[in-house]
């Protein structure tokens, strides 16, 4: 899969920009506040419908404009198609090939990404909740039927959570009848979203064990576990995991009730990293944890070929120069002749120019861009 061609209209710091993309690795290198985050900003919201970066699409719409339209040609296996979203204040349009998206789920995956951005160092060490965040996008661009269930799921949990507010501010009398039912439809959901979570880290640490016992040197072998929000889950058995969930429910109930929340379930689930069987969280350094992302990252992109066929756009923003010759030229070795690849960098003094053959580097200046061939640079250099 791949990028043929680019166009942004009233986004970010873009009035307008038409750019047709390199097959291979396109470098796109400048200053800081030029624009180079969100050009990869704009082609991940054509894949997943949303800013990495923002929960406010009013933020992306150039100031004292109405709208924001990014579009591009996309090429798979099969056909050439065009993307498109604009983004107003009325809301978001979704069109591919030409017409509407009525729901997002139907556009999500239409073009698959991975992204690797500095924040992404965050997924070790941070919240619980930008784990899960992680997984669910993921999930979700080859899996459709995932963000459907994820989103009946979270609409049962709020109106399940709004239920025992009413309960405990005495505004409504418990029943007990229909708070049952409630619980009974976020089981079922429940049951299916932890199926699908724990196939997709199975899967995850399939890839990323020996690409994270090569990018150590051979020093550090990594486990990834799907840690159950309650010490009374079993997710290893998986085959009565929905009677396990309804004996849990049934015996904190009265808890919840007095609590005036729903305390256990896929929403407060967690993912666990092991380097060499310690826990990461607590125990991994700096490179530890930079190893680690980057042993997703390319496990993510094998995962989505095994899965659709065809690998993804890689998006790398500003992460390179931070990586070492070594783990420099296994990324390169990953993706070399197979992955479209948009990297971000402020300079391009730290990254080894010599064995990128099939590629091109942009220079940007004020949302301005101008293309460079890789063997001037490399005279310059």
């Amino acid at each position: 899969m791949q990028i043929k061609h680019l166009e942004l209209t009233h986004f970010r710091n873009y009035h307008t920009l038409s750019l047709d993309l390199h097959p291979g690795l396109t470098i796109v290198t400048g200053e800081n506040a030029q624009g180079k985050t969100n050009l990869l900003e704009a082609i991940f919201l054509l894949s997943l419908a949303k800013s990495h970066r923002t929960n406010h699409d009013q933020e992306m719409i150039q100031w004292t404009q109405e709208f924001a339209k990014i579009s591009a040609e996309i090429e798979n296996n099969l056909f050439t198609f065009p993307l498109e979203i604009i983004l107003s204040s009325k809301g978001k349009i979704a069109k591919y090939n030409y017409i509407d998206q009525s729901k997002l789920s139907q556009f999500i995956g239409k073009l698959n990404v991975v992204l690797f951005s500095p924040e992404d160092m965050q997924l070790v060490k941070g919240s619980p909740g930008i784990r899960r965040k992680f997984i669910d996008s993921e999930l979700g661009q080859f899996h459709p039927v995932y963000l459907q269930k994820l989103l009946k799921y979270n609409q049962i949990l709020k109106q399940r959570n709004t239920y025992l507010k009413q309960i405990k501010q005495k505004n409504i009398k418990y029943d007990s009848v229909y708070f049952d039912i409630i619980t009974e439809q976020l089981i079922e959901t429940a049951t299916s979203i932890i199926h699908y979570r724990i196939n997709f880290i199975k899967e995850l640490q399939e890839f990323s064990r020996p690409l994270h016992f090569s990018l150590s040197n051979q020093r550090d072998e990594l486990r990834i576990e799907y840690k159950a929000s309650s010490s009374k889950l079993d997710y290893s058995e998986l085959d009565n995991l929905k009677r396990q969930l309804e004996i849990l429910f049934n015996q904190v109930k009265a808890r919840e009730i007095d609590q005036a929340v729903t305390l256990y379930g896929p929403h407060r689930d967690d993912i666990l990293f092991y380097v060499n069987n310690n826990l990461a969280q607590q125990f991994a350094s700096q490179g530890q944890q930079r190893t680690i992302v980057l042993s997703i990252k390319l496990a993510e992109l094998h995962l989505i070929e095994k899965s659709t066929g065809e690998y993804p756009v890689l998006l790398l923003d500003d992460v390179l120069s931070e990586l070492d010759d070594h783990r420099q030229n296994i990324l390169m070795e990953q993706i070399e002749n197979k992955v479209q690849t948009i990297l971000t960098t402020a300079t391009i003094e730290n990254i080894n120019l010599q064995n990128l053959n099939n590629s091109e580097i942009i220079c940007i200046n004020q949302g301005t861009l101008k293309k460079e061939s890789i063997q001037n640079v490399r005279k310059t250099k």
